[in-house]
């Protein structure tokens, strides 16, 4: 789809900088005043496994990279040329990675029934070469995208959908799967509801606007079989900091394992059901189902510091990625 427009577009825009900015002749670049950007080599990232864990956005693997991918909207029987292009800012503080929002792998398989059929949506991120972790933490509040992934998908960890009974659109439990308000007191957990969210295979699913987003694992991007420290980034939260795969390497014994979330499901009775509390046991279909114990290796907001790197890292269960920023979120992640 759009093959030809694609790959002029990264042909013409996209820019190897090498270890440091931009360097040519060309003035009239709005990126680069007085430079000029030189075409880069395209890499094919259809379902690759990365292997890098540099956190530095500007040193990760596709930095000097035009990268393209094909893939399928396997429901809809549809090819998609997916592109990204990553370019290093001239002043060196941060990167910026503009993307189509197409993964670089299948999607929409049976597992999924998307209300809305993904397209291409074009945007710019700002990512901070050294973040800094700040003295209070950020909540996310569903009004910025979390993160982006190294193949150009953006994360969306929270879903709009509640427990709101008296809503038409409530199903025989009183759930709905979008336009709560946000002082809602029983929010929805998508990958532990999702009847209701219909994800795919990589935990993912579209906005109204066409966005395909993760809520959780991709399922892609990594493996279960991980070298050196661990898994490698996969991409980087809104405050600059590296998103990792699962595995870290356990010192002590020398052998990989999983990190482990520090959230921990409440045990008990959520209360009295009624038109403002959905009642029964806490099962960890909502976010208020879940509290923080610090039972795990990673923080309230599933990160940690590793080897003098703070990063965010992909677990099993809740919050799955991210649940707020150690860091502050740029301002280019705004919905």
């Amino acid at each position: 789809m759009l093959k030809n427009k694609i790959l002029l577009i990264a042909i013409l825009i996209a820019s190897c900088g090498g270890g440091g900015g931009m360097s040519s002749d060309n003035s009239n670049d709005p990126m680069t005043p007085g430079s000029s950007i030189t075409p880069c080599d395209t890499a094919n990232i259809t379902n690759i496994i990365l292997n890098s864990r540099n956190s530095d956005c500007a040193q990760s693997q596709y930095a000097d990279n035009c990268t393209i991918a094909y893939v399928r909207d396997l429901n809809r029987a549809l090819d998609f040329t997916a592109n990204t292009n990553l370019k290093v800012s001239s002043d060196m503080n941060s990167c910026t990675l503009s993307v189509d929002a197409i993964p670089n792998h299948d999607f929409n398989d049976s597992s999924a029934s998307f209300a809305t059929n993904v397209m291409e949506v074009n945007r710019s991120f700002t990512i901070k070469r050294n973040p800094m972790l700040v003295s209070e933490n950020t909540q996310i509040d569903g009004r910025s995208w979390d993160a982006v992934m190294v193949n150009g998908v953006v994360v969306d960890i929270k879903s709009n959908g509640c427990y709101q009974p008296t809503e038409p659109r409530a199903n025989a439990d009183g759930n709905i799967a979008s336009n709560c308000p946000r002082n809602a007191e029983w929010n929805l957990v998508p990958l532990e509801y999702k009847s209701m969210f219909r994800v795919d295979m990589h935990n993912a699913h579209v906005q109204p606007d066409g966005t395909y987003h993760y809520h959780g694992n991709p399922n892609a991007l990594f493996d279960d079989s991980p070298s050196g420290d661990g898994s490698p980034v996969i991409g980087w939260a809104a405050d600059g900091f590296p998103i990792y795969g699962s595995y870290i390497l356990e010192e002590s014994t020398g052998t990989y394992r999983k990190a482990i979330s520090g959230y921990t499901l409440k045990t008990g009775s959520r209360g009295e059901k009624n038109n403002t509390n959905p009642g029964g046991q806490y099962t960890g279909i909502y976010e208020e189902d879940w509290e923080w114990t610090n039972s795990g290796d990673l923080d309230e907001c599933n990160g940690m510091t590793y080897k003098n790197q703070y990063g965010y890292y992909v677990t099993d269960k809740y919050p799955y990625i991210i649940n707020c920023f150690k860091g502050t979120p740029d301002s280019s992640f705004a919905k």
